[in-house]
């Protein structure tokens, strides 16, 4: 039995699946700018005095340059159309929603921005369903002539 979805429920998910790869490649750009702002000790973060996640401003620069990095890398992957990085993104923007959850009070709005962000990457490359190319396809079988 095999499902069918609708076209234009694909049609969507391709879109913004595409769209999910951009996002990806700005949002690791971003981290890694943030990652840097971050390593040093730039004026744009807010440094809380009380939090649950409290780390040194350092460390959070290290997790979004490392996590920035990583969001460029699967991104490339995607435009690459490995099957891999369609998992990977999954995972990745998973880590990044709890990396930015982490974080929120020293980026509140950059924090929230970016959790959207990965929301619908997650949504974009569990619905999308690629069609499959003509290698990857089973080569028909040979017809046995009966005699």
């Amino acid at each position: 039995m095999t499902i069918t979805s609708h076209p234009v429920r694909q049609s969507l998910a391709t879109g913004i699946t595409m769209l999910a790869v951009i996002m990806l490649l700005v949002s690791g750009t971003l981290s890694i700018l943030r990652g840097i702002a971050d390593l040093t000790e730039d004026d744009v973060i807010l440094i809380p005095n009380e939090y649950s996640y409290q780390l040194d401003v350092t460390g959070w620069g290290w997790i979004h340059l490392a996590l920035g990095v990583l969001l460029v890398a699967v991104a490339i992957g995607m435009i690459l159309t490995a099957t891999w990085a369609r998992v990977v993104t999954a995972g990745l923007a998973a880590v990044s929603i709890i990396a930015n959850f982490a974080s929120l009070p020293y980026c509140p709005w950059w924090s929230v921005i970016i959790i959207g962000i990965d929301l619908a990457v997650i949504w974009a490359v569990s619905s999308w369903n690629p069609p499959p190319s003509l290698s990857m396809r089973a080569a028909p079988e040979p017809e046995m002539a009966i005699t």
